[in-house]
């Protein structure tokens, strides 16, 4: 029927229906239950993984499972940690928005949600993929809650390195999930997100510094200030070119991924250099999230020359 009136003048919409804009917005909250932006990361790093573990382009069917298992296992991780950090989103103004805070899920709905993400992915992960890919799915959600989430995160400055661990088990989970087996390559990539991720986190804790604070929360910036954060990411910058390097012999990379780590890493340390001299000379504005969002372009450029060097003749 139209909505027109006799005058030929559209008539404004019906309003949305109450119990569909709440479907809506429930939907949208257990969507960020699941922290998509983080798990984007996880996938940058899990799917080239893959193509490596390949040595080409991996069976369709493994890719397709380790892909949504490892989604669906990140999600559950990411779900618990908001169950069990909704104390301190409260006072943090940049996680005053999440639902827990608002209250558009209640502590039970999130926790049936993030349980039921755990089991899917597994069965996943186990069903489509391999077991080991679904077993190592299982470590890191347990590692990210119990290790990172309740024991280091509030007790430690050191918190951010451990506790990245958890950001390095998607590799290993791609290439269990391609060859059922874990391999050096697969260890040195592993090795790579775990020195990246102090580099990474640490800025992005400097331009949050107050909030932290105001959490309790011992991070790097809080304890020990802004110099000592900028040689802490030159320091792990460096590592992360290194261990770069050591991809070439161990996994037989060819001049694409070789030319992408030396340049990329350049740059990369070059902008962690940058970081501690604006810090060390007590600049107001000392530009964290410049290399906050560097490190991101730096690792997804490193993956991608790791997934599409195989490909390539040469």
């Amino acid at each position: 029927m139209s909505n027109a009136t006799s005058s030929g003048v559209s008539a404004p919409a019906a309003p949305e229906a109450p119990g569909r804009a709440t479907l809506k917005v429930k939907a949208g909250a257990y969507v960020a239950l699941t922290k998509p932006r983080v798990i984007e990361l996880l996938l940058v790093t899990a799917l080239p993984t893959m193509f490596l573990a390949a040595g080409g382009v991996p069976p369709l069917g493994a890719l397709v499972a380790t892909l949504v298992g490892g989604f669906l296992s990140a999600g559950s991780a990411n779900a618990f940690n908001m169950i069990l950090d909704r104390d301190i989103d409260r006072v943090m103004h940049r996680t005053q928005h999440r639902p827990l805070v608002t209250g558009t899920l209640s502590v039970r709905e999130a926790r049936v949600f993030a349980w039921t993400l755990a089991v899917v992915s597994t069965l996943v992960l186990g069903l489509f993929a391999t077991w080991l890919a679904a077993a190592l799915s299982v470590a890191a959600i347990a590692f990210y809650v119990l290790v990172y989430t309740m024991l280091l995160k509030r007790r430690t400055e050191q918190n951010i390195v451990w506790g990245g661990i958890a950001g390095c088990f998607p590799v290993v989970i791609g290439w269990a999930g391609v060859t059922g087996t874990l391999d050096w390559p697969a260890w040195i990539l592993f090795t790579l997100v775990f020195l990246w991720t102090p580099a990474h986190y640490w800025p992005l804790s400097m331009k949050y510094r107050d909030d932290y604070e105001a959490a309790d929360v011992p991070m790097l910036a809080v304890v020990r200030g802004r110099p000592m954060v900028g040689i802490q990411v030159i320091l792990y910058a460096w590592a992360s070119l290194a261990c770069t390097l050591l991809l070439i012999p161990v996994g037989g990379m060819g001049w694409l991924y070789s030319g992408v780590a030396v340049i990329a890493g350049a740059w990369f340390v070059g902008e962690s250099h940058g970081l501690y001299h604006r810090a060390i000379k007590g600049e107001r504005e000392v530009r964290a999230m410049r290399v906050f969002h560097a490190s991101n372009t730096y690792l997804t450029l490193i993956f991608l020359a790791v997934g599409v060097d195989p490909l390539l003749p040469f």
